[in-house]
C-alpha cells in the first residue's frame, strides 16, 4: 500500500460530481455529449448488455431452479407479504417445513424486488431487477472517477470517467453474474459503490447507511463494511484538519466495530433463528471443524493459512487473474482492504465452486477493485505511464469480458435452446396450473409462477407430475443413468408417461402406491449440503 494513500477529495460538488476547472479554451465542444448525457448513455449500455445476457440464458433454458427458481419463490413470498419460503431449496436439502431463505443466507434486502412482482409476476422480473441494479452503479462509478481525477485537466478527467463506466458496465464480473441468473450480488454492487462514493464526499452518515444495507445483502458483507471503517481510520491519521479528521475517526470506528458485529449476529443468531443450521456452509476443514477451532489452529500454526492457500492450483490463479487484469493497480490503495475478507473466504475454502471466475462471486469484489484502481490512477494522473496503464486496464477488462459473457449475444444460434432444453420447455407447458411437480432443474423456473414445484433429485417426493430427462445429466444427479433408473422406478410404481420427446419424460401419478424411498421433509429432517462433482474446480473459466 502506498504511503500516499490519502485522497484529498473535494468538498464541493455539482449534480455531476465535484467541480473541476473549465476547459482551457473556454469553449464547449459541439461534438461532445454533456456529462449527464454521457452518464445516461453508459448506464443504458450496461443495463442493455446485462439484461440481454440474462434474457439469452432464460431463452435457452440455462437458468435453473438452483438458483433462479429459489429466489423467485422467495421474492414471491415477500410480494405476498410473507416470508421467503422456497420448496426448491427446502425439499432438496431436507430443511423442515416452512424453512425461510433467511435461514440460508441473511439477505432481507432482496425483499426490495417484491414490487416488481406486483407489476409482473414472473421470474424474469428478477433478471430485469438485477440489470437495473448493476446499471445503477454507472453514475456512482463516474462520480467516483470525477473525485479521483478532480485535480486533472478536464480532458483527462472526462476520459477517466468514460473508461471507468465502460470497464465497470462491460467488465467480466457483471457479465458473468448476469449469465448466472439472479443473486444477492445485484444489491451488493451498487451499495458498495454508494458506500465508497459517499465516504469520498465525507457524507459519512450516508456511507454508513449504505453499509447497513450492505450488511442486509449477505451475512458476510459486514466484514467488508468493517474493513472500510479501517480504511477511514487509516486515512484520517493523515488528515491535517481536525474538523475533518474527527468525524472520519468516529464513523470509522463505528463501521470497524459495527460491520463485523452485524456479520457475527447474522451468522450466530439471526440465521439459526430463521431455521438455519449453524456451520451449514463451513467449508474450511483444512483449518478446523468450525470457526472457533479454526482460529485456535491458525494461532497455533499460522502456516495452515499458507497450505490452505496452495492446496489447489486454481486458488493462486484466481488472485492472479483478479489483480493481473487490472495490472496490480488496486494493491496500491487502502480500499483493497475491503476485498480481503471476501477473498479469504474463497481462497481458503475447500469448496471448488468458490475458485473459478465463472460464477457471480467476482461481482462482490468488482466495485472494490475498480475503485481502488481509480484512486491509484487519480493520484498519479499527471504521469504518462499511469494514463497508459489506466487505458490498458480498461481495454483488457472489456476484452476478456467478451468471450466470458457478451460474444454469444451476436450469434443467432446461441439464442435457440438445444433439443433437450426445447423438449423441457414443451413438457413444462403441459403441466396444469396449480399442480404439484418434481421438475428438472432447468425447467423449474418455468413452473414456479403457476405450480407447486420441488426439484427432482435423488429422493422421490410422490408429486402429481415428474418432469425429468433420461439421457442428459441434470443437477443434482451424478449421472444420467441415475435419472433413467428413476424413470423406471416411477413407471413401476404408479406413474405413467403422458409425454416423451428428445429424452425428456413427463410422468403423471395414477395411483396411490408408494414409491420405494419416497420421502417428504418433516420437522425432524436433517439438512445436508450437496457433494461437489469431481469435475468442478479444475478450470478457472468453468463453474
Amino acid at each position: 500500500m502506498s504511503r500516499h494513500d490519502v485522497a484529498p477529495y473535494p468538498d464541493t460538488e455539482g449534480p455531476e460530481g465535484p467541480a473541476r476547472p473549465a476547459a482551457a479554451d473556454g469553449r464547449p465542444d459541439a461534438l461532445r455529449l454533456p456529462p449527464r448525457a454521457r452518464t445516461v448513455a453508459f448506464t443504458m449500455l450496461c443495463f442493455a448488455v446485462c439484461l440481454a445476457i440474462a434474457a439469452q440464458q432464460w431463452t435457452t433454458l440455462q437458468l435453473g431452479g438452483f438458483d433462479l427458481g429459489i429466489f423467485d419463490q422467495g421474492v414471491r413470498g415477500y410480494a405476498h407479504l410473507g416470508l421467503p419460503v422456497s420448496t426448491l431449496k427446502s425439499y432438496h436439502h431436507e430443511f423442515p417445513p416452512g424453512f425461510s431463505l433467511l435461514g440460508d443466507h441473511f439477505s432481507p434486502v432482496i425483499a426490495l424486488m417484491a414490487p416488481l412482482y406486483w407489476l409482473w409476476d414472473d421470474p424474469r422480473s428478477l433478471l430485469l431487477g438485477q440489470a437495473l441494479c448493476f446499471a445503477a452503479g454507472v453514475p456512482l462509478i463516474r462520480r467516483i472517477a470525477d473525485r479521483c481525477f478532480a485535480g486533472a485537466d478536464p480532458r483527462t478527467a472526462r476520459r477517466a470517467a468514460d473508461l471507468a463506466a465502460l470497464a465497470y458496465g462491460l467488465g467480466w464480473p457483471l457479465l458473468v453474474a448476469s449469465r448466472g441468473g439472479f443473486h444477492e450480488v445485484a444489491f451488493a454492487v451498487p451499495l458498495t459503490l454508494l458506500m465508497l462514493e459517499r465516504g469520498m464526499a465525507r457524507q459519512y452518515w450516508a456511507s454508513a447507511l449504505a453499509g447497513l444495507l450492505l450488511c442486509c445483502t449477505k451475512e458476510d458483507m459486514g466484514l467488508a463494511v468493517g474493513a472500510y471503517g479501517l480504511v477511514l481510520l487509516l486515512r484520517a491519521r493523515r488528515e491535517p484538519d481536525p474538523g475533518r479528521r474527527r468525524p472520519a475517526v468516529r464513523w470509522g470506528v463505528g463501521l470497524l466495530l459495527g460491520g463485523p458485529l452485524a456479520a457475527a449476529m447474522a451468522i450466530a443468531k439471526l440465521i439459526p433463528a430463521m431455521g438455519g443450521v449453524p456451520g451449514y456452509y463451513w467449508n474450511y476443514e483444512a483449518l478446523g471443524e468450525d470457526g472457533g477451532s479454526a482460529v485456535a489452529n491458525v494461532l497455533a500454526d499460522p502456516t495452515l493459512l499458507v497450505s490452505a492457500f496452495f492446496d489447489a492450483p486454481l486458488k493462486p490463479l484466481l488472485l492472479l487473474w483478479l489483480f493481473g487484469t487490472l495490472f496490480l493497480l488496486p494493491l496500491r490503495s487502502a480500499t483493497v482492504l475491503l476485498a480481503v475478507p471476501l477473498l479469504a473466504e474463497r481462497v481458503l475454502s475447500s469448496n471448488p465452486n468458490h475458485w473459478s471466475i465463472a460464477r457471480h462471486y467476482d461481482a462482490f469484489l468488482w466495485p472494490i477493485l475498480l475503485v481502488a484502481a481509480l484512486e491509484v490512477l487519480g493520484r498519479h494522473h499527471d504521469r504518462v505511464l499511469t494514463r497508459r496503464l489506466g487505458v490498458a486496464a480498461a481495454a483488457v477488462t472489456v476484452a476478456v469480458a467478451l468471450p466470458l459473457g457478451a460474444a454469444n449475444l451476436f450469434v443467432p444460434a446461441y439464442w435457440q435452446p438445444k433439443a433437450s432444453e426445447a423438449a423441457l420447455l414443451r413438457a413444462a407447458a403441459l403441466v396444469p396450473d396449480g399442480a404439484s411437480v418434481e421438475a428438472d432443474n432447468q425447467a423449474a423456473p418455468r413452473l414456479t409462477a403457476r405450480a407447486d414445484v420441488v426439484l427432482v433429485d435423488e429422493t422421490p417426493r410422490g408429486r402429481e407430475y415428474v418432469l425429468i430427462r433420461a439421457d442428459k445429466r441434470s443437477f443434482p444427479f451424478r449421472t444420467d443413468g441415475e435419472q433413467a433408473a428413476r424413470i423406471e422406478l416411477l413407471l413401476a410404481h404408479g406413474y405413467r408417461t403422458v409425454w416423451s420427446e428428445d429424452g425428456v419424460f413427463l410422468l403423471h401419478r395414477e395411483g396411490t402406491e408408494p414409491v420405494p424411498g419416497e420421502h417428504v421433509p418433516g420437522p425432524d429432517s436433517t439438512p445436508y449440503e450437496d457433494k461437489v462433482p469431481s469435475d468442478v474446480g479444475r478450470n478457472l473459466f468453468r463453474g
